[in-house]
């Protein structure tokens, strides 16, 4: 016999959520329950169970709770919406795999003293992803000189890179965890450190001769709460957009003070 509803402990218990969370989608409408029974629990029918996996899956791609709700509203056929996410969830996949094996040969190599292939150890860290959006933005030019300065760059100067823009990511976050204000010494040491990251990268408006910084710093601060793919680097335990939003006001208050 195919079971017709899940209660709400059930279902947290399965997608690995909690009762409250549940509850919480239910208060703002984004999941409400199949039925309510006569002792009061929330229960869940399998259109709804679809509906929390369309929720969860949104989630990891980095959008807040009001743009799930905005996706879910517009987009009626569920099979159709689910096939979206799953070639986003493989290509995504295919991606971590590449960076998987990449960091795995270069493990081998360093603990074997065998030579590092230099052309391996990068794959699947596509710099050139977001090709069209930045010409579109700032000019080919601005995609031409930050090309020109990547592949220019030597291996260990790469890797240098990465490791700065995974630890500014690592500290954002953890101010924003700390519940410390955007203000504070310690948020604004990491907005110095951004900025000083931000304008050491050819191309954009922050090296364009008579480019306006401040209004590129700002710029930026809000993208990151706007796009959910770079708010996503900044994503606390909180959830939705707290962190891209802690991020962008700690980076205006330094604009406007220093820039």
């Amino acid at each position: 016999m195919v079971q017709e509803d899940w209660s709400i402990q059930e279902i947290a218990r399965l997608a690995g959520t909690t009762s409250r969370t549940l509850r919480h989608y239910d208060d703002i409408g984004l999941l409400p329950p199949s039925r309510i029974a006569a002792n009061g629990y929330r229960h869940y029918d399998a259109l709804a169970l679809v509906r929390l996996q369309r929720i969860l899956l949104l989630r990891e791609l980095g959008l807040g709770l009001p743009q799930i709700s905005d996706v879910l509203a517009k987009e009626r056929a569920e099979a159709s919406a689910l096939e979206t996410h799953l070639a986003l969830l493989r290509e995504e996949q295919a991606r971590l795999a590449r960076q998987i094996a990449s960091v795995e040969s270069t493990i081998t190599a360093l603990r074997g003293g065998e030579e590092l292939m230099a052309e391996n150890m990068f794959d699947g860290f596509d710099h050139t992803q977001y090709k069209e959006e930045v010409e579109d933005r700032w000019g080919k030019k601005a995609y031409a000189d930050g090309d020109r300065w990547w592949r220019g760059m030597t291996d260990a100067e790469r890797a240098e890179w990465q490791q700065r823009v995974s630890d500014l990511g690592r500290d954002w976050i953890a101010a924003a965890e700390s519940g410390v204000d955007p203000a504070s010494a310690d948020a604004q040491d990491v907005a110095r450190r951004h900025v000083e990251w931000l304008t050491g990268v050819p191309g954009t408006p922050a090296t364009t001769p008579g480019g306006d910084v401040k209004a590129y710093v700002i710029g930026l601060g809000e993208m990151y709460v706007a796009d959910p793919r770079f708010g996503a680097n900044y994503a606390t335990s909180r959830g939705g957009t707290h962190g891209a939003e802690f991020v962008r006001d700690a980076l205006r208050i330094y604009a406007d003070a220093n820039l």
